[in-house]
């Protein structure tokens, strides 16, 4: 079964708006999704750019989403633990290790365009990692737990 991810802010393949960059108000972009199998019990989200030239970036780990929940709202917060949605909480980035929640496109100028995924899982139990941890250590916790999955890639180049 494979999940659906939108956004209203730009579309599959396409580039990601300027708003949601490191050269913008770097906001979160409002993100839904649909066709979550019964007996999910989490979703977990994690946002990262493959083409970073020193390896894989990490823009976004957010997890412990309500199951019953089907999106997000533009511009969350960067706090450990959200009150939209109720209790999901937030890790670090690749931007630093203090760094939380979402942080935007920001690629080298010239070096091209990036594409940045928008990955969710939908999970057969909650997360039991605290809030705060890296984008391996989720993966680690939710190996064995992943019902379904979908993607959606934005584009973005300086």
């Amino acid at each position: 079964m494979t999940i659906s991810v939108t956004s209203t802010a730009f579309e599959a393949g396409q580039p990601i708006p300027k708003k949601y960059s490191g050269e913008g108000q770097d906001l979160s972009p409002p993100l839904a999704w649909s066709n979550v199998p019964q007996g999910a019990k989490e979703i977990a989200l994690i946002c990262d750019d493959p083409d970073a030239p020193a390896g894989t970036w990490v823009h976004w780990v957010l997890y412990k989403i309500p199951a019953d929940v089907t999106g997000l709202p533009e511009g969350l917060p960067r706090e450990k633990i959200l009150k939209v949605p109720a209790g999901a909480a937030q890790g670090i980035n690749s931007f630093s290790k203090d760094n939380l929640g979402y942080r935007g496109p920001l690629p080298q100028p010239g070096h091209g365009p990036h594409q940045y995924h928008f990955k969710v899982f939908a999970l057969d139990k909650p997360v039991s990692v605290p809030p705060g941890v890296d984008k391996k250590t989720l993966l680690a916790e939710i190996r064995e737990h992943v019902l379904a999955r979908g993607e959606m890639v934005g584009t973005y180049e300086r």
